[in-house]
């Protein structure tokens, strides 16, 4: 193997550095990166202070002589533009990749052309998995809008890969396409675990001094003194957290998930926006340094450098915590980029570094350490916020029973609360409106309904009127109490529980759980042969709440319902 040069490699789209920061702990010169927001910019000078990192849209480099003009020649090209496009959780993957392929192409075009001088040897592109389908397997000169003829640029490779499985205690599967070997997964079957990252960093809201820090990756020590953007007060509000459980325990549509997080595992994919009340968050329980339970937690900007395989000693630019979440949550997992780094550098021939290389001894110019978030508190919603949410963990099979007022026209004011049954998958999932008369008579006279559960049903007909009738504002009142947050009263979500609470009273879990009424007559229209008690029994609770705020409850306590306004 050959010793002493250091091959030269350039970064687009560099953000905070990860990239390069991979291919500097394999022996690589960084001698150029370009990102057009400026904290990115200042976190790779921070961090790579021997590189030249500019901040400018790579949209401006679409001509050979601008490219040449700024981009000095290099052995390897590395970058990962925007993925917000292609990602499957913006709009469900169906937001315009317009942008998106034109930064793409705009990346292959300085690739093309510096290919085309003799100086380039690999390029790699790292993208979300989704972007695959928008990357071709080659483009010829004049797609890439450049001038004259040249030779076609071939995409030699597609890799979807694990972050977990090079070492990065997150499973964050990315694209690698490009030109360039394979890499050697180093840690499949044998992943780093948050709980190692925790255990390692030790509790941010430890207040002890005594206490050296080791990075649960490269295995380096440093004093605690050291450690930026990790001791200070992460904690959220109840209401975030709260909602965080809901959709994590009781999303309408996808599985469970823990709450909070079972840290045996590495950490789910890091995302770039800091949420605290959504399905994707990663919550902890936050313990004093007496180890008592003090509420719940974010990660500190830290922990999630950490899961991103940053070394501890790694720096990030930003006057605040969501800015630095920012550029952590977007930036390439530094041990993914090391391997491919090593699998280029072996394949020129060269020994890549045996030990991790020290970064220099720099800290940022805001270091969290000490800071308070601050409890967040629950705002107002907009006049015309939606509102589409199940009754609370009653859902078997995905079937379950729902309240919206989706089909409000809320700039006419004409607010229209709506049941529903919905059931079947996310994407294409089924919508059935069943009303109170036909749901009375399936309850009570069904092929499976025996005596005792007509009994039942009888009782929580009863026990549904008495909660509600005559108990519930007009819709337009219970859309103000949505939109203002009110805890008390019947709201739509206190509505919800108290439906949840007479169905588990009468019909508990426990028992019948999996107790099915028969339905292969199709009785009730929905496109299913079985159909479960509880979620029948949550339906009826929710259309007669509907009928209530709809106005169409005319007959007391005698049972005669009009049709509900769900089946119109």
């Amino acid at each position: 193997m050959r010793c002493g040069k250091r091959l030269k490699v350039a970064d687009f789209f560099c953000g905070a550095g990860g990239f390069s920061e991979g291919f500097r702990q394999k022996g690589f010169d960084l001698v150029f990166a370009l990102d057009n927001w400026q904290p990115a910019v200042d976190t790779h000078n921070l961090n790579h202070p021997e590189c030249d990192c500019v901040k400018m849209d790579i949209l401006e480099l679409d001509t050979p002589e601008k490219i040449d003009a700024v981009v000095p020649d290099t052995d390897v090209i590395i970058g990962s533009p925007p993925c917000v496009a292609f990602s499957g959780s913006n709009k469900a993957g169906k937001a315009d990749k317009t942008l998106g392929v034109k930064l793409i192409e705009a990346f292959l075009r300085i690739i093309a052309w510096k290919k085309s001088k003799g100086t380039l040897k690999h390029w790699v592109l790292e993208n979300v998995p989704n972007s695959k389908d928008y990357i071709k397997d080659g483009y010829s000169w004049e797609e890439l809008g450049l001038p004259g003829r040249g030779p076609r640029l071939d995409v030699k490779q597609k890799l979807v890969l694990n972050a977990a499985d090079f070492g990065s205690p997150q499973t964050r599967e990315r694209l690698f396409c490009g030109d360039f070997p394979k890499p050697a997964e180093t840690h499949k079957g044998s992943w780093v675990t948050m709980s190692d990252v925790l255990g390692s960093l030790t509790n941010p809201l430890d207040g002890r001094e005594d206490v050296k820090i080791k990075d649960p990756v490269y295995g380096f020590i440093i004093p605690k003194s050291r450690l930026t953007d990790h001791f200070y007060d992460s904690r959220v509000a109840e209401h975030e957290w709260k909602n965080a459980k809901r959709m994590k325990e009781d999303h309408p549509v996808y599985g469970r998930m823990t709450f909070p997080e079972a840290t045996d595992r590495p950490s789910r994919t890091v995302m770039a926006t800091m949420s605290a009340s959504t399905r994707e968050a990663i919550i902890f329980e936050a313990k004093d340094s007496r180890e008592k339970h003090i509420g719940y937690r974010m990660p500190t900007i830290r922990e999630i450098a950490t899961f991103m395989s940053f070394p501890i000693t790694y720096q990030f630019e930003s006057g605040s915590e969501g800015g630095k979440y920012k550029l952590v949550g977007n930036a390439v997992c530094c041990r993914q980029a090391a391997a491919i780094a090593e699998a280029i550098i072996l394949d020129e021939g060269f020994n890549p570094p045996k030990s991790f290389v020290p970064l220099p001894d720099v800290r940022p110019s805001k270091d969290l350490t000490g800071m308070i978030r601050g409890s967040k508190k629950e705002g107002h919603k907009k006049p015309d916020a939606k509102f589409w949410m199940h009754v609370p963990h009653i859902k078997f099979n995905s079937i379950r029973a729902h309240i919206s007022n989706m089909e409000s026209d809320f700039k006419s004011g004409g607010i229209r609360w709506k049941s529903e049954i919905r059931y079947g998958p996310a994407k294409g999932h089924k919508v059935a409106a069943v009303d109170n008369i036909s749901l009375e008579r399936f309850m009570e006279t069904g092929e499976k309904s025996t005596l005792t559960l007509k009994g039942k049903f009888k009782k929580f007909k009863s026990k549904v009127n008495r909660t509600f009738d005559g108990k519930l504002p007009d819709a337009e009142t219970f859309q103000k109490m949505f939109c203002e947050r009110k805890k008390r009263g019947n709201t739509p979500e206190n509505v919800l529980e108290k439906i949840k609470e007479i169905v588990d009273k009468h019909y508990p879990e426990k028992r019948f759980q999996e107790t099915m009424l028969d339905n292969s007559s199709r009785t009730i229209s929905i496109d299913k042969d079985k159909i479960p008690i509880r979620v029948l029994a949550a339906a009826y609770g929710c259309n007669f709440v509907v009928e209530q705020l709809m106005g169409q409850l005319r007959y007391g306590k005698s049972f005669k319902h009009t049709a509900s306004p769900s089946s119109s």
